[in-house]
Order: structure tokens, then C-alpha cells, then sequence
């Protein structure tokens, strides 16, 4: 095809389903098409964002420069000033970061990628779309509910080998579903990889504990947030310590994943203004089972089990579980209760 003009609007705000970086694919895409008009033009509107994508990539190279690219920076007053300054006022006092991007025409310093598509790649094991379960293996799985009307249902499950948290395998059933269907469909696959067990999202309420029970499968809520569970993440991905199935929605999630610094100075970790992170959350929730993996026991009468405990150890340490993880080991067995 050929295009004569291309007006993009909000460029920096555009976000894909399987793509973290849509806007740049799509300018990419369209150039071609006005290279053999003389005179064509790309115009990208845009509220400044993030500090990437092609609208700051094309503000660092060409802004105040003797280029061929135009880049117009102006605040709002200066291209509209029949807007009431209070409106800008009020919004510079509730939120002064996000008014100098809708306001003052400023990239956002508060807003950085939270994973290098570097980073994703070097943990990414090419053309592995699943793992069968491994006899002997002990797998851990995290979903992330959704009622069915808006966000997808996901569920992802892994194990550890060699001190490497594996994804073994990732699903995702995107609305419209039902939900009661999507959580039998699930426990199958839960009870194939020999997991009884599964996290998930606080925020859910009660009803996955109810729906998962039937079927057989314990539903408990994480105990770290979102944010906290992408936190977790990133030194095993960094150091590479997990390995990642070649999901293409997976990789496109995770390289969408944003880190905010709120006014108090906290690092809040999520996806970007339209993004999804469905199926990243569960990825990560399981990843981070297996990284933070504990032993819990408990000494009884000839057994030891889980739940909480008070014993001495050999040379005379205490372990005190008090019925939260941690973690021991022996130079010799367990002295006799």
C-alpha cells in the first residue's frame, strides 16, 4: 500500500497485545509505504510519557537540532491558551509529575522499564514452548484469577533444577470465559504436574479457594503483592537464575513492566497505561515460589512434618519456626525427641 500522510496520536501511550514496543514496530511499518511519494508526511502527536519508544528516542536525536525531523515541544497554555490556568494549577498541586507530562510537555522521570528486553532474551530458552513433568520433581504453580469479563485467567507452573527457578508451563484463557470451566480446566493440568496446591492473587477474594476446592486443588493467597513479587524476580532473571518458556505474550508483558517512584520515594512495579501483565504475574508468581523456596518443619513423636516448631539442634542452635519458613541443615540427624 501507499500512504500520501500518516497522523499518529498519542504515540507514546500505545500499547500491544504482543508487543511491548508497538508504537516503533508500527512507525517502522508505515515508513515504507510514503518512501516512494516526494513530500509525504509522518506526523506523531503525542503527551510525553516514558523516557523510550519513538517518540523519546526521536525527541533525544532530533530536538533543537539542525535535522530533518521536526520535533515540537510546547506546554499546553502555549498551544491552547483558552484553557483555564486554574485546571493546570489544581493538576500541578494533586500530582505534579503527571501534570508536567499533560501540561508541561515533560517525558516523565518517575517511569523507567523494569526489564531490558536484553535481560528477558538472555534467560529465554529458544523454540521451548513447554516442559513435560519430570518424574521425582516437585513443581509449584501461581495463577492469577479473573471473573471473566475484562482480564484473562492465568496460570503458570515451575520447578526448580540445579538452583534455576524453570517454567515448565503458562496458561491463559482470555475473556469472554467461564470462569468455573476455566478453574476444571486448570486443576487437570495442576494434577498432571502433581500439584495440589496453588497461589494466587490477594485481591480475589474468596471465590478461586471455593472454585479450586472442589476440584481437589488448595487455593492460598500470596503473601507478597504484585509489585513485591516482581521485585523478587529480578535478581533470578539479572543473575540468571530462572529460565523462561518462549512465550511471546510472556516476553512482550514482562518488557512492558514499569517501575514508578511514588511521591514517598517506594518503587511500584507494573504495567504501563493500557498494558497487561496476566500472564507475566503468574509467570513471575511461580518463578519466585521456586527462588524463595523453603523447608518448614516440625518434630514431633518420630516424624517431622510442617506447621510450627521449637527444637535445639545439633552444636546447640535453636530453630524456632514459629510457623514461618525457614531453613536448616544437619551436620548429623536431628536429635531424639
Amino acid at each position: 500500500y501507499t500512504a500520501v500522510a500518516v497522523v499518529s496520536d498519542e504515540t507514546a501511550l500505545w500499547r500491544g497485545e504482543d508487543s511491548a514496543n508497538p508504537d516503533t514496530e508500527v512507525l517502522n511499518a508505515l515508513r515504507p509505504a510514503m518512501a516512494t511519494v516526494p513530500g509525504s508526511v509522518l506526523l506523531a502527536i503525542t503527551t510525553p510519557y516514558s523516557r523510550r519508544g519513538a517518540a523519546w528516542g526521536a525527541f533525544e536525536k532530533h530536538y533543537g537540532q539542525d535535522s530533518s525531523v521536526l520535533v515540537w515541544k510546547a506546554d499546553t497554555q502555549s498551544m491552547n491558551p483558552n484553557v483555564d490556568p486554574s485546571i493546570i494549577e489544581a493538576a500541578y498541586e494533586d500530582d505534579p509529575i503527571a501534570a508536567s507530562a499533560e501540561y508541561g510537555a515533560e517525558f516523565r522521570r518517575d517511569v523507567d522499564a523494569f526489564l531490558s528486553r536484553e535481560a528477558i532474551e538472555a534467560v529465554t530458552i529458544p523454540d521451548r514452548l513447554e516442559l513435560p513433568r519430570v518424574e521425582g520433581t516437585r513443581c509449584v504453580a501461581f495463577t492469577d484469577p479473573s471473573g471473566g469479563s475484562q482480564d484473562s485467567f492465568t496460570l503458570a507452573i515451575a520447578h526448580e533444577q540445579d538452583s534455576v527457578a524453570v517454567l515448565d508451563a503458562v496458561r491463559e484463557r482470555r475473556p469472554p470465559f467461564s470462569p468455573d470451566g476455566v478453574v476444571q480446566e486448570f486443576c487437570e493440568l495442576l494434577k498432571l504436574y502433581g500439584v495440589s496446591r496453588v497461589e494466587g492473587d490477594r485481591y480475589a477474594g474468596e471465590w478461586p479457594r471455593e472454585r479450586f476446592k472442589e476440584h481437589g486443588v488448595e487455593y492460598r493467597t500470596a503473601d507478597k503483592t504484585k509489585s513485591d513479587i516482581y521485585q523478587a524476580l529480578l535478581p533470578g532473571v539479572n543473575s540468571g537464575k530462572v529460565e523462561l518458556l518462549d512465550h511471546k505474550r510472556l516476553k512482550a508483558q514482562s518488557e512492558g513492566l514499569e517501575r514508578r517512584v511514588s511521591r514517598g520515594g517506594k518503587d511500584s512495579i507494573d504495567h504501563g497505561p493500557g498494558g497487561r501483565d496476566d500472564v507475566c504475574n503468574a509467570a513471575a508468581g511461580a518463578l519466585v515460589r521456586v527462588l524463595g523456596k523453603k523447608e518448614v518443619l516440625e518434630v514431633g513423636p518420630g516424624n517431622i512434618g510442617v506447621g510450627p516448631s521449637y527444637w535445639s539442634g545439633a552444636g546447640g542452635r535453636d530453630y524456632r519456626s514459629a510457623g514461618q519458613a525457614f531453613q536448616a541443615s544437619w551436620p548429623e540427624p536431628p536429635p531424639p525427641q
